[in-house]
């Protein structure tokens, strides 16, 4: 959730740097908006990655919970990237 509040703050001085025609800020803004989202974009990259890996060893070795840790991790990456 940090990176969504990042996220948020980085869009606050970005506008305020608009509406003031501060330049710096509008710039210092973005480039905060954008990193914290990159950041988000990554660990739900992460967390699809481990999901997908341990949703197909539950497969193959036919353990359920494995399985379904995959699966809940898999959609925790989905919605982690969604924003």
């Amino acid at each position: 959730m940090g990176e969504r509040i990042e996220e948020a703050k980085g869009n606050i001085k970005e506008g305020v740097g608009k509406l003031t025609g501060n330049e710096e800020m509008e710039g210092e803004g973005r480039a905060e908006r954008e990193t914290a989202k990159a950041k988000r974009e990554v660990k739900g990259a992460a967390s699809q990655i481990k999901g997908n890996i341990e949703e197909a060893l539950g497969k193959v070795t036919g353990d359920d919970e494995t399985r379904a840790r995959g699966m809940a991790d898999r959609i925790k990456g989905d919605t982690e990237r969604a924003g």
